[in-house]
């Protein structure tokens, strides 16, 4: 006779892979707990290029399933989150010295069709003296070819995916840790701890271990299991500068190391310059950007753009730590983005399963969902149906997936409130701007202002709806407004945080 557990499945992390395993698992019917030692998305999952993609770089690398994959990932994405995910051109200036162009030709044609493509323009050759985005480079009078993919709010796509599982039953616990788990009895037990200090032991018929870059180290030491597998850290570093160019293109550039580095118009007034590939050691708690990696993505953008890029024009920088499945490469930057799904069963063979997730890319968190739970239920005598390909994500039921359509009905239904205001609302909440902006006609009753465009209305539905507990988890995660509001923002909205808590 099987045991009374407090949960079916217990998902360690709230980076993009757990949610969407949590949310996959709980849409499947199963009893679902998930618990993130900090915020959601607070680690890797926030940290990214912001794209979703199959990754023309890896083709190079002969990844074609995994290139193929992301592909397919990315139109199903499309249309489950039309709000979040909306659609890029990138330009490939032609460097006739790093790569021939019968190459770059051979490599977008196999990127416009080794994936499903329904919804995104296949690759086009361009004319940079008469393409508006030749103005911004030197020697214009290049080649260059141009693709399609798609850019996204990695942060906010990584909550809706735990939102979604919330609604569909499963306990989502943030600044909650576990801090061991044994077997016993065919079951786990669990200790989890808050940061309070609290401690509660809950017991789970299986485990997700999707802890990022602490999979290695949690296997080691909550569970004291070492596994066969081994994670690789590589920190991927970004800038960001004031607007660099005058459209609404994204430049792709190759370097003579034979790395890519991407420029992407990023919340209107800036650029997003990224990314580095770097071995990383330490703490990934909190990495920085060095010195050396912001020379190095100055150096790439000045070798193209007209106008120099320098370390004096940043304007903010992040970095993450992606914990990578190590396939034993010598550069970081070849190391393989393909993930491991690793099942293992105590002594026995038998006992009761724990997935470890190693690897994988924003671009592929759902079908890797997908396969974990394909993997998990028959070990726990169970058979449910797949579901997410065709379920919209919180906010995305726009009519008929059309985001143009939608946001000129927002702003119709808003006159009286700025058109940006209703624009980052838009793309943020999806439909959810009907509970976010109810009863509201103008600014006044947004209620007190914090600076930029934040009020208190919506501090307070992030702390009621989406677990925000602090003006960072509102102004850099849930938001990106922490680039457009003034200092004092942060402490008002802190302010705020703590009359509202008493």
């Amino acid at each position: 006779m099987r045991q009374e557990c407090d949960t079916d499945l217990l998902v360690i992390g709230g980076g993009v892979n757990g949610c969407g395993i949590a949310r996959d698992a709980a849409g499947r019917g199963l009893r679902v707990m998930l618990c993130e030692k900090d915020d959601i998305a607070s680690h890797t999952s926030s940290w990214s290029t912001k794209l979703i993609h199959g990754g023309l770089r890896y083709l190079e690398n002969y990844e074609f399933s995994m290139v193929r994959e992301s592909l397919s990932e990315r139109e199903i994405l499309i249309k489950i989150a039309p709000h979040m995910i909306w659609p890029l051109r990138f330009v490939l200036p032609h460097a006739r010295h790093l790569r021939p162009a019968w190459m770059i030709r051979m490599g977008l044609f196999l990127y416009d069709h080794l994936g499903r493509r329904e919804t995104l323009p296949g690759s086009t050759k361009l004319d940079l003296r008469e393409h508006v985005t030749g103005a911004a480079l030197k020697g214009a009078g290049r080649v260059a070819f141009s693709y399609s993919d798609c850019a996204t709010m990695d942060s906010r796509l990584t909550l809706l995916n735990a939102l979604d599982a919330h609604e569909r039953g499963a306990t989502v616990l943030t600044r909650t840790r576990c801090v061991r788990a044994r077997r016993q009895e065919g079951v786990w037990y669990a200790e989890l701890s808050t940061e309070d200090g609290a401690t509660r032991t809950v017991t789970a018929r299986a485990l997700v271990n999707a802890a990022g870059p602490w999979v290695r180290s949690f296997m080691e030491e909550a569970l004291e299991e070492p596994g066969q597998y081994r994670v690789r850290l590589v920190q991927g570093s970004h800038i960001i500068i004031p607007r660099h160019f005058d459209h609404d293109y994204a430049y792709l550039f190759q370097h003579s190391d034979n790395r890519v580095v991407f420029a992407i118009p990023y919340e209107e007034a800036f650029t997003l310059i990224g990314t580095t590939d770097v071995d990383f050691e330490g703490d990934p708690q909190s990495p920085h950007i060095t010195e050396a990696e912001v020379n190095y993505l100055c150096e790439v953008c000045s070798t193209y753009f007209r106008q120099p890029v320098m370390p004096s024009d940043v304007v903010a920088s992040f970095s993450g730590v992606r914990p990578l499945f190590d396939d034993a490469s010598s550069n970081a930057a070849k190391v393989s983005r393909e993930y491991v799904l690793d099942v293992q069963r105590g002594s026995s063979g038998d006992d009761a399963p724990v997935l470890n997730v190693f690897g994988g890319k924003l671009t592929a968190y759902r079908q890797l969902a997908e396969k974990s739970l394909d993997r998990l239920l028959p070990l726990l005598d169970e058979s449910r149906p797949a579901w997410t390909a065709t379920a919209c994500l919180p906010g995305g039921d726009l009519p008929n997936a059309d985001w143009q359509a939608f946001l000129e009905q927002v702003v119709a239904q808003w006159p009286d409130l700025p058109q940006p205001l209703l624009h980052r609302c838009a793309r943020q909440y999806g439909t959810r701007i009907q509970t976010l902006l109810a009863g509201v006609t103008t600014l006044v009753d947004l209620g007190e202002a914090f600076g930029g465009d934040m009020y208190a209305r919506e501090v307070a539905y992030l702390v009621q709806h989406e677990w925000a507990r602090t003006a960072e988890d509102i102004l850099w995660r849930r938001t990106r407004q922490g680039l457009h509001a003034p200092e004092t923002t942060a402490a008002a909205i802190e302010q705020f945080l703590r009359n509202t808590s008493t």
